[in-house]
């Protein structure tokens, strides 16, 4: 079979491909494993069951990562900064339809992680990339490898865009000064990623960043914790809404209702993208299985679900009509100087940079996957690619500030293709005619997915196009 030794001289994140099968062979051969070549922790050979063929064992890489672990990655990874904008969404769509929407979406990613993970048990490959590879060539590996990338790279800034602006204010409440170099977001953001994100970011395998994951989510629970206080606060000093002081804060909600609401539909339909980190997660997760690693990402949807509706709720109770569409800055607005709420806006800070590696990780992998397929796993371009890419970005956030426009229009693409169009297609083309046929009810949801992921591409990018047109900053991602 041409089995590589477990956990012998492989990297998970920055290896190299096997012999490449074209889909015309695949489909020929669907349950064929393939001789290994090089580093093969891209591409997992799997050993047939006596049952039907279709029971997948990973052998070329031994997964070290226990189960808790992988879930504070994967939640990490899922969790982003738009978790602030949830409450704006609850206030344009009210309590329900907030619920039910959000409930919608989280069963949608959990099905669409569904279709990655049999289809990568089909094949017995647990890259992203070679799945696209194995159903549509190398086009199918390019566009696979591009998305993750554009994808990543946007989130990335706007995760470091939020360390420029937010950081210098948190630092200058708490201190009370004024002008001093360090509250510069240029200085701040280089420091902040040379100190934190590099080293982590040079990490040999994802797994060793659960700790910080599980960091990062619990500074997420404090934020939930303290927003739940000043819910109380606020409501104990009034008795009523009159209580956040209105004159004070300025209202966001405009325009027709029903077309507010209908901007919520694309925030609260990318708040569970997570996509390009389930395959590296799930080749570091130790005795993987197709049921063990989707046990990982129900746990972690349910956990941010969760944290998503609280955030949601807390904040629309305490605010209601008035919240902005970044709630921090609607308490702020209150008080600018309330030591809680700075507490908490350093939290946010803290695990929206832990966040950054997670999301470096598929990136440098689709880089290795374009630029370097057959090779093994080397230190010096391990190294230079993470510098490359925190190079690339923090030159994007200190001299490109209007560059999120345009990825905005990225984001609005690729993740609609990562959520819903490529799960979906990848596996109507990966498994076997002969065991689900074109019209079988599997295939035929698949089809649909992707039919759901094109709407949700052209609702985010006529909404992101009517903002350019009317000035107006509404429209947004989960992350």
């Amino acid at each position: 079979m041409g089995a590589v030794p477990n956990g012998k001289g492989h990297d998970v994140g920055e290896n190299a491909s096997v012999a490449e099968k074209t889909p015309a062979e695949a489909a020929d051969h669907p349950h064929r494993l393939e001789p290994a070549e090089g580093n093969l922790a891209e591409s997992q050979g799997f050993l047939p069951n006596a049952e039907d063929m279709k029971t997948t064992q990973f052998t070329d890489f031994e997964g070290k990562t226990s189960f808790g672990m992988s879930v504070f990655n994967l939640g990490n990874a899922i969790m982003g900064s738009g978790i602030l904008g949830l409450a704006y969404a609850m206030a344009n769509t009210g309590i329900v339809l907030f619920l039910f929407l959000l409930t919608a979406v989280a069963g949608l990613s959990s099905y669409s992680i569904h279709l990655l993970l049999k289809s990568s048990g089909i094949v017995g490959i647990r890259a992203y990339e070679q799945l696209g590879f194995r159903a549509f060539g190398i086009p199918g590996k390019m566009a696979a490898a591009v998305a993750i990338t554009l994808q990543n790279i946007g989130a990335m800034s706007s995760y470091l865009y939020i360390v420029k602006y937010e950081f210098p204010l948190v630092i200058q409440a708490f201190l009370k000064v004024d002008n001093e170099w360090y509250l510069n977001g240029n200085y701040l953001v280089i420091i902040v990623s040379v100190s934190v994100i590099l080293p982590l970011a040079l990490m040999k395998q994802l797994g060793y960043l659960g700790y910080t994951s599980g960091f990062s989510l619990s500074c997420m629970v404090f934020f939930l914790i303290a927003v739940r206080s000043r819910e109380c606060r606020l409501t104990w000093v009034g008795g009523n809404e009159a209580a956040v002081h209105p004159s004070s804060v300025v209202s966001v909600v405009t325009g027709s209702r029903v077309f507010q609401t209908a901007y919520t539909i694309p925030i609260l339909a990318f708040a569970f993208v997570c996509h390009p980190e389930v395959l590296p997660i799930y080749t570091e997760l130790r005795n993987p299985s197709k049921r063990r690693m989707q046990h990982v990402s129900n746990i972690s949807i349910a956990v941010m679900y969760i944290m998503y509706f609280l955030a949601a709720l807390f904040g629309y109770l305490t605010f209601y009509g008035n919240v902005e569409a970044e709630l921090l800055h609607t308490y702020s607005r209150i008080d600018p100087y309330d030591k809680l709420i700075l507490c908490v806006r350093l939290a946010v800070l803290t695990a929206v940079t832990l966040t950054v590696p997670i999301v470096l990780f598929p990136v440098r992998r689709a880089i290795q996957q374009m630029l370097f397929p057959n090779k093994t796993f080397n230190w010096p371009r391990h190294i230079c690619i993470a510098v490359v890419l925190l190079t690339l970005i923090n030159l994007l956030v200190i001299f490109a500030p209007n560059i999120l426009g345009i990825f905005g229009i990225i984001g609005a693409t690729s993740a609609p293709c990562l959520i819903f169009i490529f799960p979906a297609i990848f596996y109507i083309r990966i498994v076997p005619k002969e065991d689900e046929p074109m019209r079988s009810v599997p295939k035929v949801l698949a089809a649909c997915f992707a039919g759901l992921g094109f709407l949700f591409m052209i609702m985010s990018l006529s909404f992101i196009i009517i903002d350019w047109t009317t000035g107006s900053k509404n429209s947004g991602s989960g992350h």
